[in-house]
Order: C-alpha cells, then sequence, then structure tokens
C-alpha cells in the first residue's frame, strides 16, 4: 500500500513539473516580446526578433493546451492565447480543418505565423492598377518555420491547410488585438472589398501559465 501510495505521489509531481513547463514556454514567449516591444519601435528590427522568439515557441509542439487545437468542420477555427492588456500584441492559435483556406485578405497591422502543427500554403496577392489582386508565389510552412505580414511590405494573402485529410495549426501574433481591429476581404477578380472584424472563437481566455 506505502509502495503503491508514494508512486502515485511521484507521478502526480512529474506530471504538475510537465505541465508547468509547458505553460512556461507561452508564459516565456509573452515575457519576451512584452520586452522587445517595450525598447524597440523599427519595424523591421522589431520583425526580426520577434519572428527568432515565435521560432523558439513553435520548434516542439507539446505545449498548446488541447481545448485551443479543435477544429470546425466547415470553417477554420482562431482561438485567442493573450491579448496585451494594452493591446501592443495578440497571440492566437488558428486550427485548420482539412482542406479549409481563408478568403484573400489583410490584417492592418504587422503579423507573425509560426507553424506548429500539419503544414499551410501561403499566397500573397498584389494590387494592381485596375483594382484587381494578382496572385503572387505560394510558400509552404513547414513545422517550426516563421513568416511575417505588414502593410509596409506585403499584407494581402491568402492561407490555405496544405492537408486534404488533416487538421493544421500554426500560431499567429499580431501588433495588436487582432480580433477587435476593422480588416478588409478582397475579391481578387475585380478588387472588391468587404470590412469585417474576426473576434474569437475563444469566448473566455484562462490564464495558460496559472
Amino acid at each position: 500500500m506505502a509502495t503503491n501510495l508514494v508512486k502515485l505521489v511521484l507521478d502526480l509531481i512529474i506530471f504538475m513539473q510537465s505541465k508547468l513547463l509547458k505553460n512556461q514556454k507561452l508564459l516565456t514567449f509573452v515575457q519576451d516580446l512584452s520586452g522587445l516591444l517595450a525598447r524597440e519601435r523599427a519595424e523591421p528590427e522589431l520583425l526580426k526578433q520577434g519572428s527568432a522568439l515565435l521560432a523558439t515557441l513553435v520548434v516542439q509542439d507539446d505545449w498548446l493546451p488541447e481545448q485551443f487545437t479543435v477544429p470546425h468542420p466547415e470553417f477554420y477555427r482562431q482561438y485567442l492565447l493573450y491579448a496585451d492588456p494594452l493591446e501592443r500584441f495578440s497571440v492566437v492559435s488558428f486550427v485548420w480543418g482539412a482542406g479549409q483556406k481563408t478568403p484573400v485578405h489583410d490584417h492592418m497591422t504587422w503579423g507573425l505565423i509560426g507553424m506548429l502543427r500539419g503544414q499551410e500554403i501561403d499566397t500573397h496577392y498584389f494590387k494592381q492598377a485596375d483594382g484587381s489582386y494578382l496572385r503572387g508565389e505560394s510558400h509552404v510552412l513547414k513545422p517550426g518555420s516563421v513568416c511575417s505580414v505588414s502593410p509596409a511590405t506585403h499584407d494581402v494573402h491568402e492561407v490555405a491547410n496544405f492537408h486534404a485529410d488533416q487538421t493544421s495549426i500554426s500560431i499567429h501574433v499580431y501588433g495588436g488585438n487582432i480580433g477587435r481591429i476593422s480588416r478588409h476581404v478582397f475579391d481578387p477578380v475585380t478588387g472588391a472589398e468587404k470590412t469585417f472584424i474576426s473576434g474569437y472563437n475563444s469566448d473566455v481566455v484562462p490564464n495558460l501559465w496559472n
């Protein structure tokens, strides 16, 4: 009996240590990015250093809580993981069901995309003189890779799940509370645009490192 009790306690300690270590990864990223934003104003350098921080977060797929990995059978999901209280940035998990993709859209702020699980196809679009959008090159994002968007460089793209038979998950970081920012979707042929505010699929965000 005593041996079984000791084993149970040791197993519980190991489980709690493992849980704390996983949650610590997101906390460390938030702390490091907060420090970066406090000292750096130049966007190119911010994106460069922020990309390195995000790459460190997504290099291992062992920390994202299960409730923020659940796909929807019809639509991609956008789960808020952290929103800076000063709205300097937000961290979101994007969950793509098999074959799902976004419309062509913009962000109206800088953003970083880190691939955590599966693969995505990132396709840039470029506005033409007649108002239409020309499809550019597509890039496949694999686990651990990071790319960026920005109104200062390229802000209009389409993102799609590379896989037709499995879920893909990426971690997005934006220079504001992305669920509250007024943005646009575009018809690439006509250039017609429609304003939208995305909100989030997670109404209540727990303190993931508590």
